[in-house]
């Protein structure tokens, strides 16, 4: 069984339609830990040595977090900019983090079709995270496929619902190592697993 962290950032987390709901569809599940940034360091003071202990901990890293501004709440970054240090997550004797998994689990104002070239972003979500993508890459780990729910102000909660339940769905294939990675990596999102 895979160890999964979750690093989840929400500044506004009472507001949430879609982040609450898809944070208490995996947070109880075995094997499972959810690290929220916000709760644990409303001073932003992160407590770097336990943080890289968690990661150690675990076989899968997820940076889950609503998308502002094309990019995460400042809490992430400043995660990744004390974690993530050299001589552990990178570097020649940086190899801590060395053939785990990470991705993105995101949540967007915008439909799809504003994600791309044609669209009112001009980029797709891909693209905008690319230096997740790319920090990932230079840890040793590969970087799965993000989840992503867009529209969030105007989906029903019916689709929150069946987002809710891909999510719980995902977590579990990887937790019990029942999803091909080959073909997940295939994929544009890694809800596209669950396409028929």
């Amino acid at each position: 069984m895979k160890k999964i962290i979750i690093i989840f950032a929400h500044p506004t987390f009472h507001k949430s339609r879609i982040n609450k709901k898809l944070i208490s569809a995996v947070e109880n599940l075995e094997g499972v830990t959810v690290n929220n940034l916000y709760e644990n360091y409303p001073d932003f003071f992160i407590n770097v040595k336990k943080e890289q202990d968690l990661l150690i901990e675990h076989d899968i890293i997820i940076w889950h977090h609503p998308f502002y501004w094309y990019s995460a709440p400042a809490i992430i970054k400043e995660w990744m900019d004390l974690v993530l240090e050299h001589g552990f997550a990178y570097g020649i004797k940086g190899n801590a983090l060395k053939d785990k998994m990470a991705f993105s689990v995101i949540s967007t104002g915008g439909k799809k079709e504003v994600y791309c070239k044609d669209g009112h972003n001009h980029f797709t979500l891909n693209q905008f995270l690319v230096p997740f993508n790319q920090s990932a890459n230079l840890c040793g780990m590969t970087y799965l496929p993000p989840f992503v729910v867009h529209g969030s102000h105007t989906i029903s909660d019916e689709e929150i619902d069946n987002f809710t339940q891909m999510y719980h769905d995902l977590i579990v294939m990887l937790r019990d190592e029942k999803i091909n990675i080959t073909e997940l990596l295939s994929k544009e999102y890694s809800n596209n697993i669950f396409d028929k």
